[in-house]
């Protein structure tokens, strides 16, 4: 892949980063505020589905994080954009639409078939 896509790949997924990263902050510092309140039991049901909302989507964006920094790996390492499972390039629009991919449409299809 050439070096100026790259950098347009490199670009998306810092930002991406970015915004994955101030979300996770955010929610570090607002997380534990309303804890501690007694309210009523409605109240309190809202605020341990929030909190398990919460967690959820850490782990996401946790599992989201790692896929970023493996992909900014793969463009320093030289291997971005190619597929792991057959080796062949990544279309353009997938890795515009997923930059942190590592597998071609086909190969994630018939993993997805397969985990059914």
């Amino acid at each position: 892949m050439k070096g100026i896509h790259l950098d347009r790949y490199e670009r998306l997924l810092l930002a991406k980063r970015d915004e994955l990263l101030a979300g996770t902050h955010r929610a570090l510092l607002t997380g534990g505020r309303a804890e501690g309140h007694g309210g009523d039991p409605t109240d309190r049901a809202a605020e341990e589905t929030q909190t398990a909302l919460q967690v959820h989507l850490s782990q996401s964006d946790s599992h989201l994080l790692r896929a970023i920094e493996e992909a900014l790996a793969r463009i320093r390492q030289g291997t971005f954009g190619v597929c792991d499972a057959c080796k062949r390039p990544i279309a353009e629009a997938r890795l515009k639409t997923v930059p942190w991919t590592r597998l071609c449409r086909d190969c994630k299809e018939q993993r997805s078939l397969k985990a059914s």
